[in-house]
This record gives structure tokens, C-alpha cells and sequence, in this order.
């Protein structure tokens, strides 16, 4: 392959929105079989960059070259057409359909009048085989995982024809497994002669993958470098503007008295069996319980259980000695505790409703804000200038509407909220998913610093690094029950992946 020739050439690309410029004048340059990074904070313009390269947008100034080619892409199917495949963050499949379905849709062999469905089976068999993919073609959509369902929107964007393939957030919504196999797939696509371009904030995955760095901020390229010749600590800065500390400064501290308790939860979960199955834990003021565990072993309903979302059969959860079992989300709020959810959109935040609305969602009823059934919409506005101020929350106004902020402005105006209302316990879950470094760092110092405060916070994520670097205790959660606990300050991974696995030896401290 010769890395010297052009696939992706764009000059000057300028795409405003109202009050918004995304890309200014961004040059951007892809080398014929080179994986390339496009490296920035959420809401720095990376995804727009790659939605005007595949014709979703139309830039307002500037210029796009192919394989040497000035060209206008007006369209997805033009972008097609040109061999360009873009594998979105949130797949566009058909559930019921089967793999071989959804990668023929629309462009189905024929035989006779008829979709030849035999030939369609081979073609994905072969696509599949020759870049390593592993995809069964008759398998539905709705039975496969959602590391296969990716392989499938690969699988989609080969089966028409795309030498240049765009990946955006690629590994968003992959385990560490599925993130190690994707990253050999993309490897083997370059190796075939694919040009990548990878949207991401994740600094590890660059490094291990991609072999040029472009960092955008704020519309504007900052850099472009190859891997060999940087390292985390400098992209994390050029993407920020500033030094990023990788380290959470956290003191040993003795804990307090017990300010949640759970004892022995049952919760039905779906078909009839047990999603919690006999959980007992207590975490004390000042310290964080960390919960490990693959998803889907019984975390969310723990959450939705002391938190009131959802009903359990049998067991017992109590804050500070009171028993707050199946009392409502408003009670349980009242009570003590904030929460900052899996799902900001659905659980989080009211998107139609403007940033400052969403700061009084489950404070809305006090008296300090209005009376009888009013809002006293100053009082309202006053409290947000005041935490958008504090937690610094980037948007263009109290009165932007929730929809309208970057998912790390989201979640910093969650944080806010929660931590607004000063909880005895702070249930933290997936706290950082999706956001950029200099968010996820903002967010463990709130979060180190509740716990300093006395706050007792109980911490689920998917993220190791994330687990062993805030919590002073870890619980591996396996289908419903708790394994055990490890100490994180004695990091074992290979020990806490057995007990993920369901391995009770392992559990027990005997490996």
C-alpha cells in the first residue's frame, strides 16, 4: 500500500449553526491505507467534520478532495458512491431481520424477480471470513450482542463497495473483550487497504491503534501528529487547552457510621428469574463502594431498588437506620439521596426542559421555589447561574435547552444538581460513560471531593481504571448476587475478572 497517495483531502471546511461555528476553516488529510484519529473533546466538531466528509452536511465553506478529485457529496448515497462507509455510534439495523437481511437492504442480489437470499448468505459469509468478522448471516438482529450488531454495520458499509471506512465513538458501547477484537478488525481492514478514520476521546485506544492524530478544539484543528511521536499525557493536553492530571488524589481516610444499609434483596427480574438474588451490603459516610461486574448481572435493578424506581419481593434498604424500602423516587430523594443515572436522557434530565428547569427537577416542590402552584422562576434561575458557575457548565445560556449541551455539559449539570441538594449518599452510575478527558477528570474530583466531605457514594462502572481509581472498596456483582469484595488499593485484575466471571474460588481469595 502506498501510504504517499491521498484518499481524504479536505481544505478549508467551515460549517456554521445558529450561534455555533463547529468546523472553522478545518484542514484534514487521510492517507490510503492509514487508520487516522480525530481526537477532541465532546462538542469540539468531530462528528460534524465527518457528517459533512459523508454527506449528511453540506459545509458553508471549504473543499473536499477523493483520490485526488475535487468533489460535492450531497448526499449519503453520493458518499457511497465515492466508497465511503460510516459505522454511526447508534446502529441503524433492523431488529427482526437477520444479519444477511440488513446487509443487502436495499441493494439485495436478484434472481429472476425474486432476492436471491442463497447468494446473499455466501456474499456475507465471504466478506465476513476475508476481514475476520465472525458474523453468523442467518442470525437475527434482536439474539446477537451489541458487539456483533457493530460487526454487522462494518459488514454493511464493505458489502458496498467502501474503501475509506469512518468509525464514530466506536467503542462506546463495547466490553473490554469486544473493544480488543474491534481493534484487530480495524487492523486487518488497513492491512486489506482501507483508509480508517476513527472518531474518539479515548486516548488508550489511539495510541494502541491509530497511526495519525488530528486534535480538534473548538472547531479548529490544533494538531497533527503521527502516534510514534506523542504519548497520552500530550494528546490529553492539546485536546484541552491545558494540563490534564490521569491521577485522582485521594487521601486514606477512616469511614463513618453506616448511612446505607441493604440486607438481603430480592427483585423478579425478566421470564421470572431472580435479577437480584439475596444482595446485602452497608457502605459508611466518607468512602466510596465501587460495584463491578459484566452488564446486565442485576446493577441496574440494584439501583432502581434503593432508589425506589422499582419494586423488590423481599429485603430491606435503610439510610441513616430508616427503612426506605419500595418508598417512592421522590421519598427516597426527600431523604437523603441523590442520584446521577445510567441514562442521563431518559433518567437524567427533561431534554425540552432549559438547563435551569432541570436544576429544580426533584427540588421544584420546596418552598424556597414558589409556593401553592407557581414557580418562582427567579429563585429558579438564581440557583442555576449559581451551580452553572460552580460546576462549570459550558452552554450558551441558563435558558439552552437541555438537548442543546455536549453529553460532558449534561452530566456536569446533573452532578451539579445532585450535589446541590448535599445527600448523606451519592449513587453514582456509569458517571463518565461517553465523556472526554477533560470531563471525566472534573467529574472524579467532585466526586473524590463528596466523598472527603462525608458523603457515602456508591459507585457502578463498567470502567476499571475508573473503579480502582475512586473507590475504597470493589463488590463483583455475577447474576444478582455479590461475589465478594477486594480491597482497591491491592489492584488484581485477573482475581476481580474471575469473580466477574462467576468464579467462586476466586471470590473466596483463593484464585
Amino acid at each position: 500500500m502506498d501510504r504517499s497517495l491521498t484518499a481524504v483531502q479536505l481544505k478549508g471546511i467551515t460549517k456554521r449553526f445558529p450561534g455555533l461555528v463547529a468546523n472553522d476553516s478545518i484542514n484534514f488529510e487521510l492517507k490510503k491505507g492509514e487508520i487516522h484519529a480525530l481526537l477532541g473533546e465532546n462538542g469540539a466538531g468531530k462528528s460534524t467534520l465527518m457528517n459533512i466528509l459523508f454527506g449528511l452536511y453540506q459545509p458553508d465553506e471549504g473543499e473536499i478532495w477523493i483520490n485526488g478529485q475535487q468533489t460535492v457529496i450531497d448526499g449519503a448515497s453520493r458518499a457511497i458512491e465515492l466508497g465511503i462507509g460510516m459505522v454511526h455510534q447508534h446502529f441503524k439495523l433492523v431488529q427482526p431481520f437477520t444479519v444477511a437481511e440488513n446487509i443487502v437492504l436495499g441493494n439485495e442480489p436478484v434472481k429472476g424477480l425474486k432476492i436471491d437470499y442463497k447468494l446473499a448468505n455466501e456474499k456475507v459469509r465471504s466478506i465476513s471470513e476475508r476481514y475476520g468478522l465472525k458474523v453468523d448471516p442467518q442470525a437475527r438482529i434482536k439474539d446477537i450482542t451489541v458487539g456483533m450488531q457493530q460487526r454487522v454495520e462494518i459488514l454493511k458499509t464493505l458489502y458496498r463497495g467502501a474503501e475509506i471506512v469512518i468509525f464514530d465513538e466506536p467503542t462506546a458501547v463495547l466490553t473490554v473483550q469486544e473493544i480488543e477484537e474491534l481493534i484487530e478488525i480495524i487492523r486487518n481492514l488497513a492491512a486489506e487497504g482501507k483508509s480508517i478514520i476513527i472518531i474518539t476521546h479515548k486516548l488508550k485506544e489511539v495510541m494502541a491503534l491509530a497511526d495519525s492524530v488530528t486534535v480538534i478544539r473548538r472547531g479548529k484543528v490544533i494538531k497533527t501528529v503521527t502516534t510514534d511521536e506523542t504519548n497520552e499525557q500530550q494528546l490529553a493536553e492539546l485536546m484541552v487547552g491545558r494540563d490534564v492530571s490521569f491521577e485522582v488524589k485521594k487521601t486514606k481516610r477512616e469511614p463513618g457510621e453506616v448511612v446505607l444499609s441493604v440486607d438481603s434483596l430480592q427483585m423478579k427480574g425478566e421470564q421470572g428469574k431472580n435479577a437480584l438474588n439475596g444482595v446485602s451490603f452497608n457502605i459508611r459516610s466518607g468512602e466510596i463502594l465501587g460495584i463491578a461486574g459484566v452488564d446486565g448481572n442485576g446493577q441496574s435493578e440494584l439501583i432502581y431498588a434503593i432508589t425506589g424506581m422499582k419494586k423488590v419481593d423481599s429485603g430491606s434498604v435503610k439510610l441513616n437506620g430508616r427503612d426506605l424500602t419500595n418508598h417512592s423516587p421522590r421519598d427516597v430523594s426527600i431523604a437523603g439521596v441523590g442520584h446521577i443515572p445510567e441514562d442521563r436522557h431518559k433518567h437524567g434530565l427533561v431534554l425540552d426542559f432549559s438547563l435551569s428547569e432541570n436544576m429544580i427537577l426533584n427540588t421544584y416542590f420546596e418552598p424556597e421555589f414558589g409556593r401553592s402552584l407557581f414557580i418562582d422562576y427567579k429563585a429558579m434561575d438564581m440557583l442555576s447561574d449559581k451551580l452553572v458557575t460552580e460546576f462549570d457548565v459550558r452552554s450558551s445560556g441558563i435558558q439552552t435547552h437541555a438537548r442543546a449541551l455536549s453529553g460532558g455539559n449534561q452530566q456536569k449539570a446533573i452532578i451539579a444538581r445532585e450535589l446541590n441538594k448535599d445527600p448523606d449518599l451519592l449513587i453514582a452510575v456509569q458517571p463518565t460513560r461517553g465523556l472526554d478527558i477533560g470531563a471525566i477528570e472534573y467529574v472524579h474530583k467532585r466526586l473524590v471531593q463528596a466523598r472527603n466531605e462525608g458523603k457515602a457514594i456508591l459507585l457502578v462502572s463498567f470502567e476499571l481504571d475508573e473503579l480502582y481509581a475512586l473507590s475504597d472498596r470493589i463488590g463483583v456483582m455475577y447474576e444478582g448476587k455479590l461475589m465478594g469484595e477486594v480491597d482497591a488499593e491491592q489492584r488484581d485484575d485477573q482475581q476481580l475478572g474471575l469473580m466477574m466471571a462467576g468464579n467462586k474460588q476466586a471470590a473466596e481469595g483463593r484464585g
